[in-house]
Parts: C-alpha cells; structure tokens; sequence
C-alpha cells in the first residue's frame, strides 16, 4: 500500500468513526499453512514449488512448517496455527479426543516396514519378548506407540511390563547412543538413518503387526469453506507420490538436499514407502478406530471417539 493511499484509509477511516460507522474490513490475502515433517511427500511439494502455482487462480497463498513429529503438528492444527498436514496413524487419534477440529481427507496405503522397534547392534534382546522389565523410547501418541503396544500384546508381554521413555525423535536417538535406553520405537527416516549411521538392529518392524497407514488431514473449518484448495493440494501430491514411485533416486536426491539426511538413507527409507494418494475408505476407518479402542483399553485415550465422525466428504 501507497503512502497516499495509506493516508486516504486513514482518513476515510476517521472521517467514518466520526459519522458513527465503520469501514467493511479490506480483503486479506487468502493463505493455506501447511505443516511438514522431516520426511514425505509434502516436504517434496515444498521444494518442488509447484503447489504455489497451481493454486494462484484461486488467489491462495502457501506456507509450510517443519514440526518434529505428527502430536506436535496436530497440536498446532489444535489450536488453528496450520491448515493442513500429515501424519501417522495415532497422533490424529490423540488430537480428536483432545477436542482438535480435524478431518481426514486422504491416506496412503499400508507401510508396515516403514516403522521399527530398534536395539543397539550388540544389544542381547533378540526378541519383542527380551523387552519385558526394559527401557523403551518412543514419541508419544505417534505411530509407533501403536506399534508398541500390537508387537508386545503379540509377544505375549504385557504394556505395563516395559518401562516408557516418551521422547521425541532426535533426544530418542541420543538416549538410543549412549546407551540410557535398551530399545527404541521409530519411524523412517530416523529408523533409515539409525541404522546407517550407528547399526541399529531391527528388532520388529510393522510387517504382520500393524498397517502404518499415513494420512493426510485439515482443519474442519479450512477444509469445509475451501473444498477446491484441498483437492488442488491432493492432486499435486498425487503427482509428487508418482513422481517418487517413478523416479526413488531422483526423489532422495531432492530430499537429501532439503532435508540434509544423507541420499543414502533416504534411498532406505523410500523403498519402504507406498504409495498411490486415496481417498478416506470404510477398511481404513474401521482399521484407525480399533487404534482408538485400543488406546482407550489400555487408557491412554481419555475417552471413547468415532473416527467415522471427521472424515471428510469431498464435494459435499
């Protein structure tokens, strides 16, 4: 805005409060934030620059925020500093019992291997079992919380028999290292990177366990006032995961260079991935509800929620 003008408002501005009216509010520009983790396809988007344009005729802005992990993500979403994000599939569990106003909009299928429980590679636990009476770490009310606990009931052990260490990814690796803790629970590419980097062993990953579906989510008020922004965001991150799917080495190379995790164990992490971008489907609801049944069984959810309740209807 002009000096002139400026003044011109202001003027206008006074001239109304002295007649006993107000001026209509001037038009803002109409932005979408989107939240980014460390790792995914939304970090590509980012750096690929192509969301900006695709949503230019429709007079929306972007900006992106890294967050550590999905809880904090969501808590951000909570309290309307971002649109959008993704995430595993505990943390939107977590944030709809605590009063968050999400949506479901679309997920990527299963990628049980793209999440692990890890010991040190001289650890003498061999077995999930090796870990009743021991020190796990883990990010709260993340995916691999639900790991946990579906690889330890399927070992026999009892969640109550494992100390927890709730950590968030990088103090996790640093108690992992030094040895203050005898397992930890984690999630590509942190898991990727571990192993490179120190030898990490793969105590149980997901496969045959759980499903570890990502999912991507909006802010009820966002995504009902702004159906068209979001499906213009999921058709370029559909174009992003074929990309990937089509081209790993070109996509870790990207990753690497905005992320600063070495190509190598990107390169580990992508090909645990999947891909093909959905909508929110009946198997899938009912999968994250029993999470949320669990979760409440073992009362880590402060109350029973329905999953089927903040699933976006698209073009509705």
């Amino acid at each position: 805005m002009t000096g002139r003008l400026k003044r011109l408002v202001g003027a206008l501005a006074l001239a109304g409060l002295a007649a006993g009216f107000s001026l209509p509010a001037m038009a803002q520009d109409k932005t979408i934030r989107v939240g980014i983790q460390k790792y995914g396809k939304l970090i590509l988007l980012k750096s690929r620059g192509t969301l900006e344009k695709k949503l230019e005729p429709f007079g929306f802005k972007v900006t992106w925020t890294e967050f550590p992990a999905g809880p904090q993500l969501l808590e951000a979403l909570n309290v309307g500093a971002i649109d959008f994000g993704n995430t595993g599939e505990a943390p939107p569990i977590f944030a709809q019992a605590a009063g968050a106003p999400l949506l479901y909009v679309a997920h990527e299928p299963p990628a049980p291997r793209g999440e692990a429980i890890l010991v040190p590679k001289d650890s003498p636990i061999k077995s999930v079992a090796g870990l009743k009476g021991k020190k796990v770490a883990l990010n709260k009310g993340s995916n691999v919380h639900y790991l946990l606990v579906k690889a330890l009931e399927k070992a026999g052990v009892k969640y109550s028999e494992i100390e927890t260490s709730y950590l968030p990814p990088a103090d996790a690796r640093a108690a992992f290292e030094k040895g203050a803790v005898d397992a930890w629970a984690i999630w590509d590419p942190f898991q990727a990177a571990a192993e490179v980097a120190v030898g990490a062993r793969i105590l149980a990953d997901g496969e045959g366990t759980v499903s570890n579906h990502q999912f991507y989510l909006s802010s009820k008020t966002f995504a009902e006032a702004n159906p068209k922004i979001i499906e213009a965001l999921l058709a370029e991150l559909s174009d992003v995961d074929k990309w990937v799917q089509t081209d790993p080495k070109g996509a870790a190379t990207q990753l690497s260079a905005s992320t600063g995790i070495p190509a190598p164990v990107v390169e580990l992490a992508l090909a645990r991935q999947s891909y093909g971008i959905k909508p929110i489907g009946d198997q899938v609801v009912a999968a994250q509800q029993d999470i949320a049944d669990t979760f409440h069984a073992l009362g880590l959810l402060p109350k029973k929620i329905s999953v089927a309740e903040v699933v976006w209807k698209a073009g509705s």
